[in-house]
């Protein structure tokens, strides 16, 4: 595991070094974005999938709590859904930049 780690930070620390020009400043927005757009969605996905399986797991041990758990559940992932949105709208600006 320390031999990819290590492997993956001489890969990051490489490509600036070997870059031509003055455009020092394009490497860490491009790295930005690359992050955004791998992370955002990550934790988007993650929370909707406990947020479901909490409601499912309410519904399931008591169905007749299903229209009290189903209106908030679609709008606290809608809310979630709204933050990866976020994401992409920044990594948006940031690919302007470059």
């Amino acid at each position: 595991m320390r031999k990819y780690i290590l492997s993956a930070l001489l890969m990051l620390v490489a490509v600036p070094a070997f870059a031509q020009g003055n455009e020092s400043g394009s490497y860490g927005i491009a790295l930005a974005i690359g992050l955004i757009m791998s992370i955002a969605p990550l934790g988007g996905a993650i929370g909707q999938a406990i947020a479901a399986q909490s409601a499912l797991g309410g519904i399931a041990r008591n169905p007749a709590a299903q229209p009290k758990l189903f209106v908030p559940m679609i709008i606290a992932l809608a809310l979630i859904e709204s933050l990866v949105i976020y994401a992409l709208v920044i990594a948006f600006q940031l690919v302007g930049k470059l």
